[in-house]
């Protein structure tokens, strides 16, 4: 970290009114990264808000914000109004990136793991590769020499297995060294708890959804779950479909009633994931992400330029670019 625009930043927000916004539809990472900032931006006598757009749509990121004492508010449910000049640091996302809301405030710091979308207008940016965001906030308790508390520690180490996908997926040494650096002052009977009955019955119905939907061209695995389906449930189907051997790339999409949802995977370091999802549909629609894991997004006004058959132009699309 650059501790000198790091401690600038944070005179800069003193006696603000500060928001923490992570990106759409926040996963374990994103909020446990957030909480993290939060608990850092405490240690300097600077109180924070964290928020976000969408739902906490999975049953364990519900139970972890739980667990973990987690105080985190939606954007139309914040405790108190935001302004235009409330100061805004997006964690895990960035202004212009295509999962999240532009909110009314000023968003003047960004922290993120993601690729870097665009560099102006902040007083502070962050944006590197980890694993997970989570990784990066804890670096920051380590280089500033402050203890996070077990809270603090047990969402971060959560947070990087599961955006890691439990140290299997983009893993990079500052993961390891920070799994190091929490795992002791963490609980361990949270963490257990949290990966337990982490599926829903709906989870079980946007599997069978795509099961009965696949299609594998030469190792290309396309599904479609033809009913709205929150990204937390795509993501997992993604997953699940990639593990498949005859996968190495997994194309899924949701149809919802505002346009068509992309969760895509590649395990094959010929296939970027986010070029992949941007190149095939970024004139009709958006996405981006890591070269293994990727999101996207076609409006409901765009789906139509998809022809009479969404699913073969979809396929083709995805065909082509690879």
């Amino acid at each position: 970290m650059d501790k000198n625009s790091f401690f600038e930043m944070l005179d800069y927000i003193r006696d603000k009114r500060v928001f923490i916004q992570t990106h759409n539809f926040p996963d374990p990472d994103a909020i446990g990264a957030g909480f993290g900032l939060r608990g850092i931006l405490k240690h300097y006598g600077i109180d924070s808000t964290l928020c976000y757009v969408g739902q906490i749509d999975r049953i364990n990121t519900r139970k972890m914000t739980e667990l973990c004492n987690i105080d985190i508010y939606p954007e139309k449910s914040l405790p108190t109004e935001m302004g235009k000049d409330d100061p805004i640091i997006c964690i895990d996302s960035q202004k212009g990136g295509g999962n999240i809301i532009d909110l009314v405030g000023d968003e003047i710091a960004c922290i993120d793991h993601h690729p870097l979308v665009v560099s102006e207008g902040y007083k502070y940016l962050d944006v590197r590769k980890t694993g997970a965001c989570a990784t990066m906030i804890a670096q920051y308790y380590q280089e500033l020499g402050i203890e996070p508390d077990k809270d603090v520690a047990t969402a971060l180490l959560y947070g990087l297995k599961m955006d890691t996908m439990n140290f299997t997926r983009g893993v990079t040494q500052d993961d390891i060294m920070m799994f190091s650096f929490l795992f002791d002052r963490a609980s361990n009977d949270i963490i257990t708890e949290l990966s337990m009955n982490s599926m829903e019955f709906s989870d079980l119905q946007a599997y069978g959804a795509a099961i009965e939907n696949i299609f594998v061209y030469d190792k290309i695995g396309f599904a479609n779950i033809p009913f709205a389906c929150a990204d937390a449930q795509i993501a997992v189907v993604a997953d699940f479909i990639l593990a498949l051997d005859e996968v190495d790339v997994a194309v899924i999409y949701a149809n919802r009633p505002d346009g068509i949802k992309f969760s895509v995977r590649s395990e094959v370091i010929k296939v970027d994931a986010g070029k992949l999802v941007y190149a095939s549909i970024s004139d009709i629609g958006s996405g981006g992400g890591h070269a293994f894991m990727a999101g996207g997004f076609i409006p409901k006004e765009n789906v139509k330029k998809l022809g009479e058959y969404p699913d073969n132009a979809i396929r083709e699309r995805f065909l082509e670019n690879i």
